[in-house]
């Protein structure tokens, strides 16, 4: 039996605590960070770790082969390797929210049964593949510029993807399209990526996440069996299951908590190691400085609580609402705080490309790219709170 597979497998009196696993790996994982960070590679190496360790399984049920692990494990998890390298934490995360769906018998058993057995022998990732170029991502309503024709036994897939996150490192996308036939339909589709007709164009040029690789997915005539539709709906706009939400918001801030978290403890070496001659002790012994640390702790502290509890809510089968989707605009509006108040602090120090706090400021900054934004999100609470009103 392989060490992944014996990781997987062993039982759970036995099995280490992931978030221990999850922390020993980050200390490898945070040497590379910044090279990937700006090569933009692809940190496969990470993922054949992660792999290695049991922790690509976390989710997934102990029937199937996983741990078995709920939200608040996988939050945790999430937050530690995003300590160390950010970009892998938001591959890992988009990989969880799918298997926690497929855990839920969301999915059609044998397509289930296909990622699972893949998840057990190899690193196989898989993302959704959604948004388009002049379309957007589908939380804006819109439908796709992608088809899927029926040949013969196959869908014939043509249509380009954008920010396909992971992408030179996934397995299967799932690509939304919409069909063509007498009455369309709006289908996802779980694509090989191997298949013929499949390229990748390197078009991710982001200020920050720069490792996550989230180009763009060219499909010209990818034949793709008629079963395997993971979900399928009338042509209209995507309606998404409000779980998978819970689970997704969760896991999304929990990356940029972790990201905080870093800024935090690069922020507190320098501040402590610092020791200006003229001052004759360390920044961090200055009042100023001190308040300023007080206050990012004051927003760690509310984004650790409120991501718990949501994550312990979903856990407990409790329903969350909107909830989920306003700790997902605080916790990343008060990560990009903290490191903002990081770069602050840290002075001139704080600004070189040669340390960290700046690749963790670009790094949260790149969350607010991410659908629903949160103009939309405030939109979508007041539009609430005016019909609860009578409005």
């Amino acid at each position: 039996m392989s060490v992944a597979l014996s990781a997987v497998a062993t039982a759970p009196a036995q099995r280490p605590d992931p978030v221990a696993v999850a922390t020993a790996l980050v200390r490898d994982f945070s040497l590379t960070a910044a090279d990937h960070d700006k090569s933009g590679e692809f940190a496969a190496g990470n993922f054949e770790a992660l792999f290695k360790s049991g922790l690509l399984g976390l989710v997934t049920a102990e029937k199937d082969g996983g741990w078995g692990e709920g939200m608040e494990t996988a939050h945790a998890v999430i937050t530690a390797i995003a300590r160390g390298d950010p970009s892998t934490a938001l591959i890992l995360a988009m990989h969880y929210s799918v298997h926690a769906a497929i855990r839920r018998s969301k999915w059609p058993a044998a397509l289930a049964a296909k990622v699972l057995a893949a998840n057990s022998r190899e690193p196989a990732l898989l993302n959704n593949a959604q948004a388009e170029p002049g379309v957007g991502s589908p939380a804006h309503g819109g439908l796709p510029k992608t088809t899927a024709r029926i040949e013969g036994d196959f869908w014939v897939v043509n249509g380009r993807k954008s920010f396909v996150t992971g992408l030179p490192g996934l397995k299967w996308a799932i690509v939304l399209a919409v069909t063509a036939e007498e009455t369309p339909r709006l289908i996802q589709l779980l694509v090989p990526l191997d298949a013929a007709g499949i390229a990748q164009k390197k078009a991710w040029e982001a200020t920050g996440m720069y490792a996550t690789a989230s180009h763009d997915l060219v499909l010209e005539d990818v034949k793709v069996p008629l079963a395997d539709i993971v979900a399928e709906q009338p042509a209209e706009p995507l309606r998404r299951d409000e779980a998978d939400g819970y689970n997704f918001f969760v896991l999304l801030a929990s990356v940029y908590h972790g990201v905080a978290l870093s800024a935090r403890d690069d922020l507190l070496r320098h501040l402590n190691g610092h020791v200006p001659a003229s001052l004759g002790a360390s920044l961090s012994s200055i009042p100023r400085i001190q308040e300023g640390l007080g206050q990012i702790e004051v927003l760690l502290a509310a984004n650790l609580r409120l991501l718990l509890s949501v994550a312990r809510d979903v856990d407990a089968g409790e329903r969350v609402g909107t909830d989920a989707l306003a700790v997902r605009h605080v916790v990343i509006d008060n990560a990009v705080a903290v490191t903002d108040l990081a770069l602050e602090l840290g002075g001139n120090r704080g600004l070189r490309r040669d340390y960290d706090l700046e690749r963790h400021h670009r790094d949260a900054i790149t969350a607010r790219a991410h659908a629903p934004q949160s103009h939309m999100i405030r939109t979508i609470l007041g539009r609430r709170s005016i019909k609860a009103a009578g409005g």
